[in-house]
């Protein structure tokens, strides 16, 4: 699977054969560095006053680094296809073998850190439910209220449960799972099954 780049980010790319080869390496590593603690400024301004050129380009030159190494670890490109994907840019061999070192050598900490980025969403561990049926009252003797009550039991990270206490009428309910199955239906379809390969 190859690596298709926005025109922005081929932009941002094309600042990198004007520098150093060891400068390159550098921004991969400040790129990777950005990843896990944040973007920081001053990095951006001594760069640009190291090299002579402006902060914009040294900051796009970083950024277009970043996003060429994240979009390749998200999607798990082999090295053949980074290769690939990279000589479409059209720089030179040096240049490109560069670019594969610092995806090889950092792919599995990208990876790491991308992973930590993820919000940690609760997912379904148990559910217990039970239907009560109201058939009268000392004021209304003929009456049925029906009404479900579950019992959501949640898993949130590593061993930390949570428990959502649910009520409501049958009609409700199904309207819900009507929502739910038309829900579970457009996944199937080709523009979100596409979304979901982008997403792994």
């Amino acid at each position: 699977m190859l690596l298709v780049l926005s025109e922005e980010y081929k932009e941002h790319l094309a600042f990198l054969p004007q520098v150093d080869p060891a400068v390159v390496f550098e921004f991969g590593r400040i790129a990777v560095e950005f990843l896990k603690r944040g973007i920081n400024s001053k990095v951006y301004d001594g760069a640009a006053r190291k090299l002579g050129f402006p902060i914009t380009t040294v900051q796009h030159g970083v950024e277009g680094l970043m996003f060429l190494l994240t979009e390749s670890s998200k999607l798990m490109i082999t090295d053949i296809d980074f290769k690939d994907s990279v000589m479409v840019l059209g720089f030179s061999t040096e240049l490109n073998e560069i670019l594969l070192q610092l995806y090889v050598e950092n792919q599995t900490t990208i990876r790491s850190t991308l992973t930590q980025l993820a919000p940690s969403l609760p997912s379904y561990h148990n559910l217990e439910w039970r239907l009560d049926v109201q058939l009268g009252s000392r004021s209304m003797r003929h009456q049925v209220v029906p009404v479900v009550t579950m019992l959501l039991n949640l898993t949130m990270g590593t061993s930390e449960n949570r428990r959502c206490c649910l009520q409501t009428n049958p009609s409700t309910l199904l309207h819900l799972i009507a929502v739910l199955e038309a829900a579970l239906a457009s996944m199937k379809n080709n523009h979100a099954r596409r979304i979901l390969r982008n997403i792994k």
